[in-house]
């Protein structure tokens, strides 16, 4: 009955009857696909907590089955369908690009590992969008030094972005902004740090869009600095 169960996608019925027979079929033939069918029902039902333990206890109990690679690879997909909306905690989703980059390296000949890539990069897209935005908030709130660090963080933690060069503009003018507003002894220096993250972006982003906004933030602080000394001269005169 189970077995028919499982064949009608009657999973929730399955998985109670393949619980109920597991203390007759232990140490028999039959018990790997039992389990193997087991955990699938729990999948899914869209159980993935119990589903992802479900896998492991399946490569932990039969290493040498030849179902044991796909169930490795079905323990790290069970942590991506737990990965939660950006605004969330993002554990599952670390989880799920350790796992996935675990089988990729304990199979790097598996026909699931072009899937298994595909899933880590959709996993960082999302720590990526998530950072962007913890930056964005400090930023629209004037927090604009916290605002430059996180914004450098998310640049320095995913340099293959193909925004990488838009995060780096706004490390830019986040530091621009709170050089603005900083009190007149400390202008100068703050000034020197947007000058000297524009040169950065000059080296890294010739080719970008942002090129020439890069440019302008490195001149109106260069004139802002000159400026700051012909006052210092004046006085001192």
């Amino acid at each position: 009955m189970a077995e028919q169960y499982y064949a009608k996608k009657k999973y929730r019925f399955a998985q109670i009857l393949f619980e109920e027979v597991f203390p007759y079929v232990k140490g028999t033939a039959e018990f790997e696909d039992t389990y193997y069918k087991f955990a699938y029902c729990y999948y899914y039902d869209k159980d993935y907590l119990n589903a992802e333990n479900l896998f492991k206890n399946f490569v932990e109990t039969f290493p040498n089955s030849n179902k044991a690679e796909e169930c490795e690879y079905m323990r790290a997909f069970c942590y991506y369908k737990q990965s939660p909306k950006v605004d969330l905690d993002q554990t599952n989703t670390n989880k799920a690009i350790g796992l996935m980059q675990a089988f990729i390296n304990k199979h790097p000949g598996s026909a699931r590992v072009k899937d298994a890539s595909n899933i880590i990069d959709l996993c960082r897209e999302k720590l990526e969008l998530k950072r962007y935005k913890s930056a964005e908030l400090y930023y629209n709130l004037g927090f604009y030094k916290a605002a430059a660090i996180c914004f450098s963080n998310v640049s320095e933690n995913f340099p293959d972005s193909k925004k990488a060069d838009e995060y780096k503009l706004l490390v830019i003018k986040s530091y621009y902004k709170y050089a603005e507003m900083s009190i007149p002894a400390k202008q100068e220096e703050r000034f020197e740090m947007v000058i000297k993250e524009c040169k950065d972006f000059t080296d890294r982003f010739q080719d970008s869009k942002y090129f020439a906004e890069a440019e302008k933030y490195k001149n109106l602080s260069t004139n802002f600095i000159k400026n700051i000394k012909n006052e210092q001269v004046k006085k001192a005169a």
